[in-house]
């Protein structure tokens, strides 16, 4: 099931958007810009397209899908992707889940998005994750 209510039922939450301007994808956040340790996904019309993880903050991580360096493959195609799907017209959400911090395993922190992120690409196969498509 690719529907984002599987995200949001654990807790995902909708923090802002991609937009054109220019012809250039920018990304509009209303909340959690500074959050570290997060999954975050990108939806559109409903459709997880990716999820990934980040120990940056978030507006630092979407900031290497909107100016990709040459060495970022990942960051590249995310780019060309969203671009794809904004210049016709379609809109793509930005959600996350924040690590708040609380689970532990014999006394040490667990990390939330290093414990779900390839569990939930495996589950959910989108298809802009490489090990998401369907070969």
């Amino acid at each position: 099931m690719k529907n984002i209510n599987k995200l949001v039922n654990m807790g995902f939450r909708c923090v802002g958007q991609w937009e054109l301007k220019n012809e250039n994808p920018i990304y509009i956040l209303k909340e959690a810009a500074n959050l570290k340790d997060i999954l975050y996904a990108f939806v559109c019309d409903k459709e997880i397209l990716y999820i990934g993880k980040s120990v940056q903050t978030l507006n630092k991580r979407l900031y290497g899908y909107r100016n990709p360096g040459p060495s970022q493959t990942t960051n590249q195609k995310g780019n060309k992707a969203i671009k794809e799907l904004l210049s016709v017209g379609k809109n793509i959400e930005i959600y996350i889940l924040p690590d708040d911090g609380l689970l532990s395993y014999g006394g040490f922190h667990v990390n939330l998005m290093a414990g779900l992120e390839d569990s939930l690409i495996a589950g959910i196969k989108p298809k802009w994750n490489k090990t998401g498509k369907n070969s």
